[in-house]
């Protein structure tokens, strides 16, 4: 009994490692005080030393999602630092759980000056800037490691520089994990999704890839997955990992097929409005403490991840890894939405293919 309990954890960590890029032995060695969330009291926005200035600016930042979610504690900990680098002169006030509206109206009152910080789904902003586009198209990087180094590097620059004029300046960039396909039957090649009904977000690109991987899109809302699922309406869904555990979908759709299939990024936002009120060293700080706070919710999101994997595989899901032959096949037959969608960036879908 004991035997088998270890064989199980080591299985799952493995697989964990599998997922998230992480080394096997990293993750064994790794306890709960390595873990970000010790560094910093997770929703601090104000550093103790600096808390009795009177702020030259103070500042709203909103976030759709819940207040212990990543993105969010992503946005307490940058709120924090700029406090702390700006020995108290700037002051952000975090609002989560859409308290200030769901995310189009978020996006549409920072172009407007109404808000003064927000984090963005890149598929959110595609309606602003047609380059944003190509970070929304399928089997786009290898792996994260690959998809970080560009959004890291010089091309990540430029498509930030590409929003000149939108009333928004990018300022850094956060994750949102990787989505994958999930299904009550076993997928491992790209015959088995012949015929199949997919639930899709209600996206034109979206209902291309499928149909393009010979299946039937089927919009619907996320919180009607779970009964889709469960009665035969759809055969298929897609998501990250959290999602799928958060949301117990992995009891009515327990393969999660590990193919990859979108790696859309999320950005850091401040209005144009208010960019243009600081000096530049106080640019200079926004910049550097969204870069920090960055990496912070990076980490937040692989932990988060990590523990997600386990409870689906306590649960029952079956792992199905696709070879490289088969992502491949994957990636070949949806190369169609490239050209439809992003026909005047095939350049730079290229330059980050070979990045």
């Amino acid at each position: 009994m004991v035997r088998k309990f270890i064989y199980k954890k080591i299985r799952i960590l493995v697989c964990i490692a599998l997922i998230l890029g992480f080394a096997p032995g990293l993750l064994m060695g790794c306890g709960k005080s390595d873990t970000v969330e010790d560094v910093l009291p997770q929703y601090m926005t104000i550093c103790e030393e600096y808390k009795d200035v009177s702020p030259k600016y103070v500042f709203s930042y909103a976030e759709n999602q819940a207040k212990d979610y990543p993105t969010s504690l992503g946005a307490f900990r940058f709120a924090y630092l700029v406090h702390e680098k700006s020995k108290g002169r700037i002051q952000i006030r975090v609002y989560t759980d859409s308290e200030l509206g769901d995310e189009p109206d978020l996006v549409r009152e920072l172009t407007r000056g109404g808000l003064d910080f927000i984090r963005a789904s890149m598929s959110g902003l595609t309606g602003y800037n047609d380059e944003a586009n190509v970070l929304v198209m399928p089997y786009l990087y290898k792996d994260a490691d690959h998809m970080w180094r560009v959004l890291d590097g010089d091309i990540g620059q430029e498509i930030m520089d590409s929003f000149a004029g939108t009333g928004m300046v990018p300022l850094s960039w956060y994750d949102a994990g990787v989505r994958n396909f999930y299904s009550a039957t076993p997928i491992e090649c790209l015959e088995d999704m012949s015929g199949k009904v997919v639930r899709i977000q209600d996206s034109d690109i979206m209902e291309d890839i499928i149909k393009d991987l010979g299946a039937t899109a089927y919009p619907t809302m996320f919180d009607e997955v779970y009964s889709a699922l469960q009665t035969g309406r759809v055969d298929i869904a897609e998501n990250n990992l959290s999602s799928y555990e958060s949301m117990e979908h992995y009891k009515v759709a327990p393969y999660y097929i590990v193919d990859e299939h979108a790696r859309i990024p999320e950005l850091q936002l401040i209005s144009q409005t208010t960019y243009d009120k600081l000096t530049d060293e106080e640019k200079d700080i926004i910049i550097s403490c969204a870069k920090e706070s960055a990496l912070y919710e990076r980490q937040l999101w692989k932990e988060r991840e990590a523990v997600s994997l386990e409870r689906v595989m306590d649960g029952g899901c079956h792992i199905i890894y696709l070879s490289d032959e088969e992502k491949e096949k994957f990636k070949k037959a949806v190369e169609g939405v490239y050209e439809k969608y992003c026909g005047d960036y095939m350049d730079l879908i290229y330059r980050i293919q070979e990045y």
